[in-house]
């Protein structure tokens, strides 16, 4: 028994080099610091000739990420933020003025989810707590069965919450009380994927470990639909990794995921039928919008996939390496951040760099959030930067 553990955790860990993210075995270490002297170098970046003005509109101290991955969330002109020392912010999005900061009084592992109405968090212990967006008093905190790494989703009448045990937990959004959970079993090997979930008016898409996506019902949890995005291959366990990584996009009725050693794929988001799928293997996710499928591949490629049956438009080369977000898609351009907390802009029409700004030299793990001509920057060391340009 012993022997087994030890190899066991052996394998962990080798997976986290591998992939560059945690597995649930190694949560100690730093998932931003994976390059050894000895691995992968990240590509040095090249001077590229600016065709996109891109001007830093204000910048503001939010607090560290620490070991974990923070997103803003947006809603009515506002922006909501967390650390993970407990520091809630709400900010005025045009000027970056801290409208409200309190403590939630415990450390957290997963936020924001955001109505506008409440904001929700979560903690290494399972417990998610809901504010109130008005003036950040606790509303309600409830119990989920194991810790938390995904930001809460928040839809006006339900908060929903993912543990890395494999179970999505429903409460009501005013009261905290439990509405239903949804579990399903995992793989002996799992990456320690903050991915979140994408809620729509009557339905939560969830990306799993072994690569099932899954359409739950909102109102009793049950599924409407389970699809594999990817299938676990291989005859070692390192090698059937096949989890569905980043948050699940949507556009019309295609909702899009990605995996790790598998593929990105498009299903009807109605039936669940498969609309197209590519081998790819991404630790972050994808991005999406009416016309690509963007992804940042597990060695640092970004590439563009066609939308109308998936057929790949191009591939930029120079970010290798890098550590990069999830790609997201902003006005003409591909928004992606990276381990020196550089935010790089590609052309979404061929991956050509169009621009490129430095935060605070901190990695950027969560993606890019989009606003109004523009992106917000969340990075690990706690700024918090809004990016405009035409």
């Amino acid at each position: 028994m012993a022997l087994t553990a030890s190899v066991s955790s052996v394998l962990r860990c080798l997976t986290l080099f591998l992939a560059g993210l945690m597995l649930t075995a190694c949560s100690s270490m730093n998932p931003f610091n994976w390059f050894s002297s000895s691995g992968p170098k990240p590509a040095e970046l090249k001077d590229i000739k600016t065709t996109l003005a891109v001007k830093q509109a204000w910048s503001v101290s939010v607090g560290s990420a620490g070991k974990f991955s923070f997103q803003p969330a947006i809603s009515d002109g506002v922006v909501y933020t967390a650390a993970t020392d407990g520091t809630l912010n709400k900010i005025d999005l045009k000027s970056g003025r801290i409208l409200w900061r309190v403590q939630a009084k415990t450390k957290l592992s997963a936020g924001v989810g955001s109505d506008g109405h409440i904001l929700a968090v979560g903690t290494s212990d399972g417990v998610v707590l809901a504010f109130d967006a008005a003036d950040g008093k606790l509303r309600w905190q409830a119990q989920t069965s194991s810790e938390i790494i995904s930001p809460p989703a928040v839809n006006g009448e339900l908060v929903l919450v993912r543990s890395v045990d494999g179970r999505v937990s429903a409460f009501d959004a005013g009261s905290g009380k439990a509405r239903w959970i949804s579990q399903r079993p995992l793989p002996v090997l799992t990456l320690r994927n903050p991915g979140g979930m994408l809620v729509t008016a009557t339905t939560a898409f969830v990306g799993y470990p072994g690569g099932k996506l899954v359409a739950l019902a909102l109102n009793n949890g049950v599924a409407r639909w389970d699809v594999s995005v990817a299938s676990p291959k291989g005859v070692t366990e390192l090698e059937r990794i096949a989890d569905v990584t980043g948050t699940p996009q949507i556009q019309g009725r295609e909702v899009c995921a990605a995996t790790y050693q598998g593929r990105v794929a498009c299903f009807d988001a109605v039936s669940g039928e498969t609309i197209w799928a590519r081998p790819v293997s991404t630790g972050n996710g994808l991005g999406l919008d009416v016309l690509y499928a963007f992804v940042s591949d597990e060695t640092g490629n970004v590439l563009a996939f066609s939308r109308q049956g998936g057929a790949s438009v191009w591939r930029q080369d120079q970010l290798t390496y890098r550590s990069l977000t999830q790609p997201v898609s902003s006005g003409r351009a591909v928004v992606v951040g990276d381990l020196e907390g550089v935010v790089h802009w590609l052309s979404r029409d061929d991956g050509a760099f169009i621009a490129r700004a430095r935060t605070d030299g901190s990695p950027i793990v969560a993606a890019p959030q989009t606003v109004l001509n523009g992106v917000l920057i969340q990075t690990s060391g706690g700024t918090l930067t809004a990016f405009t340009y035409e």
